[in-house]
């Protein structure tokens, strides 16, 4: 039977759109998600590798920082959220619904500093950050900083501090655990993704704060230990609680997370900073992946919790290698239970 022209381009068009509807039916779940900048490393990898497992399954992450990625996620504009810094209650109620905290990995913040004729690994106590970040000590010879130092002939110079100039994790985990160990602290400034700085310059992201430092002698700020390590600049190491100079690693800080195990509530929002245990790096955290816990996409919500228990199981095993610290089996036996919350069907 011979169509018209018009039936004819209804009949091809009508075609196309069938051919293209059954491309996107098996071309899978792409899931979009946004947050912080310290995991993207590993999550990209994660979601790389993953995707050779189930190739159905896309996973798109925008590395815009925490608080962006909790802003999208309560927007509706992402389908997960990540975070350095659980979110508050305040931003639970503006949530589009319960929000589960899944912690994936941890990580530390680190003192790098640039200090010419000084090879010696320098060690810092939280309450002389606490006073470094405050102004109260300005000069690298000062006597609080050389009785730390007693082997080291630090230079009569300037200190000049870097700070974050952007909203950050890294500036939440660095300032909650300054608030811990120094009351001045904690009553002038307090905790926060930004701050009030009392003194120094700023940086905006990882990058911003180490260019700052590096090409500034004298200087010292904060990173993220992934950070220094991939950069290899000079870092310190920080006194903990039980009064041990410890070098942060993968291993002091799965140390500070396996302490502070029997604290984690079952929400999994906890500070981790200032733990106890000898081998523990007092500034860790974990970083943590937000999910709603009734979606409207159940597909996708399904393709995530799949890839959840996956990245909290087999995907641990690429954390150690590029810098990260893996999560102790206690608190993935109950993130894996915790997973039921989230609504798949």
């Amino acid at each position: 039977m011979r169509l018209s022209g018009r039936r004819a381009g209804r009949c091809l068009a009508l075609a196309v759109a069938a051919a293209l509807s059954v491309v996107a039916c098996d071309s899978g779940e792409s899931i979009n998600g946004a947050g912080a900048t310290f995991p993207y490393v590993l999550y990209s990898k994660w979601f790389d590798e993953y995707n050779k497992l189930r190739p159905d399954v896309r996973i798109n992450y925008q590395s815009q920082g925490s608080g962006a990625g909790i802003r999208q996620l309560t927007n509706g504009t992402v389908f997960f959220g990540a975070s350095d810094g659980p979110m508050n209650e305040q931003q639970l109620k503006a949530a589009p619904g319960p929000i589960l905290h899944l912690p994936t990995v941890l990580g530390a913040d680190v003192p790098v500093y640039n200090l010419p004729g000084v090879s010696a690994r320098l060690q810092f106590s939280g309450p002389l950050l606490a006073d470094i970040f405050l102004g109260a000590v300005s000069r690298w010879n000062d006597p609080a900083l050389q009785a730390l130092n007693p082997d080291v002939a630090l230079p009569d110079m300037p200190l000049s501090v870097v700070h974050r100039s952007d909203g950050s994790g890294t500036t939440y985990i660095f300032t909650d655990y300054l608030s811990k160990v120094s009351p001045a602290w904690s009553s002038r400034v307090g905790v926060g993704t930004s701050v009030s700085w009392p003194v120094g310059v700023g940086g905006k992201g990882n990058e911003g704060v180490a260019g700052l430092v590096t090409q500034t002698p004298g200087a010292l700020g904060y990173v993220e230990l992934v950070y220094a390590l991939q950069t290899q600049m000079a870092f310190g190491a920080v006194q903990n609680s039980a009064g041990t100079f410890v070098v942060a690693s993968a291993a002091s800080v799965t140390a500070a997370a396996a302490s502070a195990a029997d604290r984690i509530p079952d929400d999994f929002r906890v500070s981790i900073t200032n733990p106890p245990g000898a081998d523990a790096y007092p500034i860790a955290s974990f970083t943590w992946m937000l999910l709603n816990e009734q979606p409207s996409n159940l597909a996708q919500s399904k393709a995530m919790v799949e890839f959840m228990r996956w990245a909290l199981t087999d995907g641990q095993r690429f954390a150690g290698p590029l810098g990260y610290a893996q999560l102790p089996p206690a608190v993935v036996a109950r993130e894996l239970k915790a997973l039921a919350r989230v609504k798949v069907s």
